[in-house]
């Protein structure tokens, strides 16, 4: 029975992890928009971040698991009662889109830096890939992310600290980082974080809260959430720091990781430029998911076809905006609805003690 707690807390934490990691993150921009382009103080941003994804993940399996929702969706009304539950229930699908272009985005900007290679072959390669994936449902989607997340955060704090002790000197110069002519999500290094957990959590209480539905003990579940923000928070701020010590190659990079993969050696950015689209893949999925299951139940010609139509139509219009450029607008204005719907998990939960 140990053992299979263990393994189900390695898979929740996994999922986590996975599901957060998408094109954003694997790419290193979504790092340098919310955390590296401030200096030092981006580094308490995710501490910032570390704290409320423990708060969210938890309370997203714990109330799944109690109210056991007949949609994930069902979580906005739980948190935030019938009439505007609605409007962040419609909305999160929205949401949900918008960031699957965002994926397929970087899938091909990334095989495009990388091998040169026409930017619509990578965001052809991740829909394919995708329809598969979603087509077999949501119990494979989390057997399949839960062990490439772990994995794939790992390599990422590996880059990262190599990246570190390769141009710790270049640290010298983080106090100067914030002044720099860098896309910023905000202004503001705290607003900043309060800003990635808003547009992060919207989908993560959608994702989590089924998982946390599917799962006998909400201890193992708790705990998986626990150690998967744990994980990714570190991935965070290792990165981050990479990032600002190789600010002079990172700063206007369409993928900063990237360039800190090449900085180490050829090698390493071929194999790290293949692990990025993998991390794409993990995020991308779990998105596809949430809007065809919306549409139409698992296991019926309609969901099906609806992951198709969708999965096409999410390729064309991520191959007509600049990656970077979807990142800063698509996340930061859900960013701002995702604090809302923070506060309101806050009051729930006040109310409740």
């Amino acid at each position: 029975m140990i053992n299979n707690d263990v393994k189900q807390v390695y898979s929740i934490a996994g999922a986590f992890i996975a599901f957060l990691i998408g094109s954003g993150f694997a790419t290193g921009q979504e790092i340098m928009q919310y955390f590296a382009a401030y200096g030092f103080m981006g580094l308490i941003s995710a501490a910032i971040v570390l704290f409320l994804f423990m708060y969210a993940g938890v309370s997203f399996v714990t109330a799944g698991h109690i109210h056991k929702f007949n949609k994930g969706n069902d979580i906005f009304l739980y948190y935030c009662g019938k009439n505007i539950g609605r409007i962040y229930d419609y909305f999160s699908v929205i949401f949900a889109y918008m960031s699957f272009f965002v994926m397929i985005a970087g899938a091909g900007a990334t095989l495009s830096q990388q091998f040169g290679l026409d930017v619509s072959f990578g965001c052809i390669a991740m829909a394919a890939l995708s329809i598969v994936t979603v087509i077999f449902g949501l119990d494979n989607i989390v057997n399949i992310i839960s062990k490439i997340g772990p994995v794939i955060a790992t390599m990422a704090i590996l880059l990262g600290l190599t990246a570190i002790f390769q141009n710790i000197d270049g640290l010298r110069n983080a106090n100067v980082i914030p002044e720099l002519d860098i896309m910023k999500a905000s202004g503001n290094w705290l607003f900043s974080a309060f800003l990635y957990v808003g547009f992060n959590i919207l989908l993560l209480s959608v994702f989590m809260s089924s998982i946390g539905a599917r799962t006998k003990s909400i201890k193992v579940a708790s705990t998986g959430a626990i150690f998967g923000a744990a994980g990714y928070s570190l991935a965070i701020a290792v990165i981050a720091v990479g990032l600002m010590a190789n600010i002079e190659k990172t700063a206007y990079s369409q993928i900063p990781s990237l360039m800190l993969a090449s900085g180490i050696s050829s090698s390493v950015a071929i194999i790290f430029s293949l692990s990025i689209f993998a991390e794409i893949f993990t995020t991308a999925v779990p998105l596809l998911w949430i809007v065809s299951s919306r549409i139409a139940h698992e296991d019926t010609y309609k969901f099906k076809a609806a992951t198709i139509i969708l999965a096409v139509s999410g390729a064309a219009i991520g191959l007509k905006v600049p990656f970077n450029r979807l990142v800063n607008i698509i996340y930061v204005i859900n960013g701002y609805a995702g604090i809302i719907f923070l506060f309101f998990m806050i009051k729930k939960s006040i109310l409740e003690k």
